[in-house]
């Protein structure tokens, strides 16, 4: 009974890890301007057995230093978070059998899956980490979007030329 309110309270069960803390940026770069957005509303869930890995990022979380960033970034003419709400990877950690839990240290992740943007489902491999340290699980990675992949590009006007084609995620998952 016990196991059980502890596996209710925290959402984690010996082989499943759900992250309680997440950071996801956006980094562009263009000779007009250095965009940068920050995301601190994702979720995301490891089976640590399976290696299945999911991440599901609220999109209207993303927060900019300007709000007319913001703006664009949500129209509907870019990406439309009002008609599609969440970005989503679902995938799996192809070698998590080199990933020991239950040791510290820094481990090699390599993830492929489908990762949906905009409605446009595409399929991914990237590679990451995950930081095992004092019982504490930390996955990290850092990859590039190609807007276009996922239909979502400006045609003209300012915002065509002030961001870049290809984005940077980066993202941190406490789990």
């Amino acid at each position: 009974m016990i196991m059980m309110m502890a596996i209710n309270l925290t959402g984690q069960t010996n082989s499943r890890m759900v992250s309680s803390k997440s950071h996801i940026k956006f980094f562009s770069t263009t000779p007009a301007e250095d965009i940068e957005a920050n995301n601190y509303s994702a979720t995301s869930t490891i089976n640590i057995e399976s290696g299945n890995i999911a991440f599901v990022v609220p999109m209207q979380g993303f927060e900019f230093e300007k709000a007319l960033m913001q703006k664009h970034f949500n129209q509907e003419n870019f990406l439309d978070t009002k008609s599609f709400p969440d970005a989503r990877l679902v995938g799996k950690i192809t070698n998590i059998d080199k990933v020991d839990f239950s040791t510290d240290g820094t481990y090699e992740a390599v993830v492929e899956g489908d990762m949906t943007l905009k409605g446009v489902t595409k399929k991914i491999t990237e590679k990451g980490s995950i930081t095992v340290k004092g019982g504490k699980v930390e996955a990290k990675s850092t990859f590039n979007i190609t807007l276009a992949d996922y239909g979502i590009e400006f045609v003209k006007g300012k915002p065509s030329s002030n961001i870049a084609k290809t984005v940077e995620v980066s993202l941190v998952a406490e789990y």
